[in-house]
C-alpha cells in the first residue's frame, strides 16, 4: 500500500463553508488565518475543507465568484503555513448525506451528474495547479444499492479531473456513507493518484451517543469505551431498539478496544495492498457528549491503527460540529489530542 504522502495528519475545517448558513457575517468569521496557523501549530499537515454546491453557484448553475474567494483564501493561508489541503465536495445538486433518503434521484438523472461533472471541471480548473491540493469527489454516499451507479459516475468525474489537472490527488470513497466496508466495492485506479477514502465512526453507538440526528438515538443515551462488542450490542437492544450496533456483529463478541476496531479494516487494507492505492480516513472522531476520558481513550486507539498502517486522516472536526477539537468540551484533553491527530 503506497503512501498518501503529506496528507498524514489532519483536521477538517467543518461548517465554515458547508453545512451552514452560507452568509458572509459567518463565513468571514467562523474560520480564519490565525485558525490555520493554530492547526499547523498543533503538529497538522493538512486540512479537508468541506464545500457546498450553493457556495459556488446558484440554482442555475452561475458561478457565484465571491465564494471561490472564501476558498481562496483558505488556499492563501495553507500555501503561507506550509499546510496542504484536500477540496471535499460535501454537497452537490440533487445529492446531500444528511438528507439522503430523498437525494437518491442524483444517481439515476443525468441532468444532475452532468451538473456534477462541470462542477468538478470547473473546480479542476480553478484549483488543479496548486500541488498541495488535492479533490474529494463526493462526501458519504449513502446507499449501497446504488454502489455501481456510484463507481460509473466516480471514473466520469476522475477523467473530468485528469483532463484538466493531470498531477493532483484524487479521493474516492465508497458507498454506505463512506464506509470501510465499502473500500472493496470501489473500481481499480485508473492511475497512480488515486487514494481510497472512508469514514470511522465505529462502534457509532459510542461515537454518536445522544446524537440528535441519530435516526433511533435517544438524546439521554450516554455510554463508555471500550466495552466488548457484546456489551455494546446489549445496550442498542435494551435502550435503543437495536440502534447502531450493526458493526459491532461484525466483530468477535468479547472484542474490545483495538481488537474490535483492527478487523474491521482487514478487507480495506488486503484491497489496498493489492492495488497499491493509499488509504485515507477523511473523517474520524467523537461526539462531544461524551466523557472525555472516554474519548481520548478511542481517538488513542484510532491513533494506533493509523500509524500502524500508515493511513492518513483528517479528524472530525476542528470546531464546532458536535465535535469541536477547540471547543470547551475537549478542554481537558486537548493538548494530548493534539499530539494523537
Amino acid at each position: 500500500m503506497r503512501e498518501f504522502k503529506g496528507f498524514s495528519k489532519g483536521l477538517n475545517l467543518g461548517g465554515w463553508l458547508s453545512q451552514c448558513r452560507l452568509e458572509k457575517e459567518h463565513m468571514e468569521s467562523f474560520i480564519t488565518k490565525e485558525d490555520l496557523k493554530r492547526i499547523k501549530d498543533m503538529g497538522a499537515d493538512h486540512v479537508r475543507l468541506p464545500i457546498d454546491y450553493e457556495l459556488v453557484e446558484q440554482e442555475d448553475a452561475t458561478p457565484i465568484p465571491e465564494g471561490y474567494r472564501y476558498i481562496d483564501r483558505c488556499v492563501e493561508w495553507c500555501a503561507e503555513y506550509g499546510l496542504n489541503m484536500i477540496l471535499d465536495l460535501h454537497k452537490t445538486a440533487g445529492y446531500v448525506f444528511d438528507n439522503a433518503t430523498e437525494c437518491g434521484g442524483f444517481f439515476e438523472n443525468e441532468a444532475l451528474q452532468s451538473r456534477f461533472l462541470a462542477l468538478w471541471s470547473k473546480l479542476a480548473a480553478h484549483y488543479g495547479k496548486y500541488d498541495f491540493i488535492a479533490f474529494d469527489l463526493l462526501n458519504e454516499v449513502s446507499d449501497d444499492s446504488i454502489c455501481e451507479a456510484w463507481n460509473g459516475i466516480a471514473a466520469k468525474a476522475i477523467a473530468r479531473i485528469r483532463s484538466i489537472a493531470p498531477h493532483n490527488w484524487i479521493l474516492v470513497g465508497g458507498t454506505n456513507f463512506n464506509s470501510i466496508s465499502s473500500v472493496k466495492n470501489l473500481l481499480p485506479p485508473p492511475d497512480e493518484r488515486i487514494v481510497y477514502s472512508f469514514h470511522f465512526y465505529e462502534p457509532m453507538i459510542f461515537t454518536h451517543q445522544g446524537g440528535y440526528w441519530v435516526g433511533g438515538m435517544d438524546t439521554a443515551f450516554r455510554t463508555s469505551y471500550p466495552l466488548s462488542a457484546q456489551e455494546y450490542i446489549e445496550l442498542s437492544e435494551s435502550r435503543l431498539n437495536g440502534c447502531c450496533a450493526d458493526t459491532c456483529r461484525q466483530v468477535p463478541a468479547r472484542a474490545s478496544g483495538v481488537d474490535m476496531l483492527l478487523p474491521l479494516f482487514e478487507d480495506a487494507l488486503r484491497i489496498a495492498d493489492e492495488r497499491n492505492v493509499p488509504l485515507y480516513c477523511g473523517e474520524y472522531g467523537v461526539i462531544d457528549l461524551a466523557a472525555p476520558e472516554y474519548k481520548l481513550a478511542w481517538i488513542r486507539d484510532m491513533h494506533s491503527v493509523f500509524e500502524k498502517y500508515g493511513i492518513g486522516r483528517a479528524m472530525w472536526s476542528y470546531k464546532g460540529m458536535d465535535f469541536g477539537l477547540i471547543d470547551k468540551s475537549c478542554a481537558s484533553i486537548h493538548e494530548e489530542l493534539c499530539t494523537l491527530l
